[in-house]
């Protein structure tokens, strides 16, 4: 799994709606706000997800999406573990400093300093403690009324994705469904299932060694 793969897995935030009939503008607002106060909160998040990566089409025929499914776990400050069980078994892990992904079939790992701020670009950076919806993204409510709440993210300084959207439901305040729109139009949907916050995270689930006879490619870092 390429690194390309995992900058667009996954957008997350957690929210309950305003009352329906508020302005689009006041919504969106009520539950950033709303988003931003309850990731305060959370220590430690674990979850079941689908993912399913939609490539935009440039003039030909719409291209097959990838779909993928297993397991993500998050902690503060800036951790992470995503394992995926299909449609081949790979490993994406980040002890805040540095990320690998593993590739299991071709037993290859692949390792990246991070930066400051690089999380951003997965659109991740609210569930690790890191960046404010309202300083940083120009919000609008798609949907405040019914079942889900539809948002939209756009980013007011220069990103390594085009948009963010959120699908969440208003009653338990719980995810539906994520995307991450990328600079060439390709949308990334994650959906959440069976989550579970502050359970608790054993810290070695954030670090990762190659095991013996993996070949290991150094990365650049991210400007």
């Amino acid at each position: 799994m390429g690194l390309c793969r995992f900058v667009a897995v996954v957008a997350l935030a957690i929210a309950i709606a305003p009352p329906a009939q508020a302005a689009d503008g006041d919504c969106a607002r009520a539950v950033a706000e709303r988003v931003q106060r309850r990731y305060e909160k959370v220590r430690d998040l674990h979850a079941r997800f689908e993912q399913r990566t939609e490539r935009a089409s440039l003039g030909g025929a719409p291209a097959e999406a990838l779909v993928a499914s297993g397991e993500v776990v998050f902690a503060k400050p800036g951790k992470m573990r995503w394992r995926y069980e299909s449609p081949e078994p790979s490993l994406v892990v980040s002890d805040g400093a540095t990320l690998w992904i593993y590739d299991e079939k071709a037993r290859e790992a692949q390792k990246l300093a991070l930066k400051e701020g690089y999380l951003s670009a997965a659109g991740v950076q609210f569930l690790l403690g890191e960046g404010k919806l309202l300083d940083e993204f120009e919000i609008t409510a798609k949907q405040c009324a019914g079942a889900t709440v539809s948002l939209g993210l756009v980013p007011k300084r220069d990103a390594q994705y085009e948009r963010l959207e959120l699908g969440v439901d208003p009653k338990s305040g719980a995810v539906l469904e994520t995307v991450v729109v990328d600079l060439f139009g390709n949308r990334t949907v994650v959906a959440f299932r069976g989550m579970r916050e502050n359970a608790g995270a054993e810290p070695g689930l954030f670090r990762f060694e190659p095991p013996p006879g993996a070949r290991v490619l150094e990365m650049p870092e991210p400007h």
